[in-house]
């Protein structure tokens, strides 16, 4: 890796985690596009790279919740053990399949995720209104979460993403705990999905471990700055979410009209 793409490496891994502190989940769907067509790499290996990154990104900001006392254990372990089978499921997958092809089904889970967050902001309003009773995280609830982890492990590793926004949604259906809980106990699986899908990459050669660790680097740079200025913008939550769903909407149109060939569209 020459100088000029170490230094793409680290401003791109800035913007990630400096989204990922600005607005929490959803940030790290920007890593792959970025590792894609700004460094340079292939579509498996952006995914393999990308997928180290938002694992170390993820077990960063876990240790914060963790130490906060937003993480409930019983449910964060179980999700991210059974959702590390469907990632190394998913992540064999995604090697075997068409780059384009796979990089076209990306961009539309692009879109799905911009839906999702631009409802997040009225959801959450909502859950906090109703005040959110947890359900005994035991018995039935225990099956709801081996199902969820399972779905949203596999597609987190055919994508190499960490599936925050799809871990969410699963521990509060499965669980019913607090919002607060649910996004500290998703990063035990975001970063163990991460991890499990680059080390599967990686066995293939498919990461490149400079530039990982250069968007790493500038990934934590980014991340610190980003949460500095959430402090500063909480009160303009729901207007950052929209602009970045704008942003992930346009990526996604681009990496669409990009990989359209791949079923025939192009």
């Amino acid at each position: 890796m020459d100088l000029w793409h170490a230094v793409l490496a680290v401003l791109c891994g800035g913007l990630v985690g400096f989204t990922l502190g600005l607005i929490g989940g959803g940030g790290s769907i920007l890593a792959t596009p970025l590792l894609l067509y700004v460094v340079g790499l292939g579509p498996h290996q952006a995914i393999g790279t990308g997928a180290l990154a938002v694992s170390v990104n993820a077990f960063a900001n876990f240790g914060g919740h963790a130490r906060a006392g937003n993480v409930r254990w019983p449910s964060a372990i179980l999700f991210a053990l059974v959702g590390v089978l469907g990632a190394v499921i998913g992540s064999s997958l995604g090697k075997s399949f068409d780059g384009q092809r796979l990089l076209f089904l990306f961009a539309i889970l692009m879109v799905v995720i911009g839906v999702l967050m631009l409802r997040r902001g009225r959801r959450e309003t909502d859950r906090a209104r109703r005040g959110a009773p947890a359900r005994p995280e035991g018995g039935r609830s225990a099956v709801r979460v081996i199902a969820a982890a399972l779905a949203v492990g596999t597609l987190a590793g055919f994508f190499g993403i960490g599936g925050g926004f799809l871990i969410v949604p699963g521990l509060l259906f499965s669980t019913g705990m607090p919002m607060i809980f649910a996004v500290g106990s998703s990063l035990l699986a975001v970063g163990s999905f991460g991890l499990t899908t680059a080390v599967n990459y990686a066995r293939s050669g498919l990461v490149d471990w400079p530039v990982a660790a250069a968007y790493v680097a500038g990934g934590l740079t980014g991340g610190l700055l980003g949460m500095l200025l959430a402090l500063r913008l909480a009160a303009r939550r729901a207007v950052l979410d929209r602009i970045f769903a704008a942003l992930v909407f346009a990526v996604a149109a681009y990496m669409l009209y990009r990989n359209a060939a791949a079923i025939g569209l192009g």
